[in-house]
């Protein structure tokens, strides 16, 4: 195994400081001539080490101002996400399906836990969520993705576990970076609003089986679409529907 690299090695030991002082985001770090006193190095290394670690939102380098804790946000992972979807489908493997697939297991296993004691105003919101996708689907033909995603993003907020729900948006994010027709406008949106009912009831009654039930059936039509397009029938191409974010450029 190769041996780490100067500036590599200068990442790992800002990370052990930011652990060391408990620090979190917002939280200023040592400058960067402090940082090459505190750890015997060059300039050049410290500022590869912390533009790799910028590019994790692990710090935040404020021009004229100094050198922060990062945001610490699953971007990159969404990005990297959704890079390797469309990598693996330009090699006609099913990138996307494996990361629906993925998706799903996360929803239908905490589902059950959500439908244990979900607080009334939690449903409140799942109901006029549902409300507006009816809404919606009169009106325009389709639910619009941004209303899906704040139903599946509210439907967990009871667990009140902020990775979870960082992780969750990650992959909606990935999603929405490489969504397809299949994924998107050719979806019936009558079935869409019926399935995000049946959830709701099923929440609502405590009734964790049926919610995962309701929850799989949600995503069996996405799946079986997917699961029966021709490798590298999906529509999707890295450079047309990729933000310039998630090209190797930036990455």
């Amino acid at each position: 195994m190769a041996r780490p690299t100067m500036a590599q090695d200068i990442e790992r030991r800002i990370k052990e400081l930011i652990l060391d002082r408990a620090l979190g985001p917002g939280d200023p770090l040592p400058t960067e001539p402090e940082l090459m006193e505190l750890f015997a190095a060059g300039r050049v290394s410290v500022r590869e080490a912390l533009k790799a670690l910028q590019a994790m939102n692990v710090v935040e380098i404020r021009r004229g101002f100094g050198t922060f804790v990062g945001s610490l946000s699953l971007t990159p992972f969404a990005e990297g996400l959704a890079f390797r979807a469309v990598v693996r489908h330009g090699r006609g493997e099913p990138g996307l399906l494996e990361l629906m697939k993925v998706r799903e297991a996360l929803e239908t296993g905490l589902v059950g836990a959500v439908s244990a004691g979900i607080p009334a105003e939690d449903l409140a919101v799942l109901r006029s969520l549902v409300a507006t996708m009816e809404t919606e689907a009169a009106r325009d033909g389709r639910v619009a993705r941004a209303t899906d995603r704040a139903f599946h993003l509210a439907l967990y907020a009871s667990l009140d576990n902020h990775l979870l729900s960082e992780v969750l948006d990650a992959f909606w994010a990935a999603m929405d970076r490489v969504r397809t027709s299949t994924d998107d406008g050719h979806q019936d949106p009558v079935t869409t609003c019926r399935q995000h009912h049946e959830i709701v009831v099923a929440v609502a009654a405590g009734d964790g089986v049926l919610a995962a039930s309701a929850m799989r059936a949600h995503f069996d039509g996405i799946r079986s679409r997917l699961e029966r397009r021709p490798a590298g029938g999906y529509g999707v191409t890295v450079t047309d529907r990729l933000p310039d974010a998630c090209l190797p450029s930036a990455l």
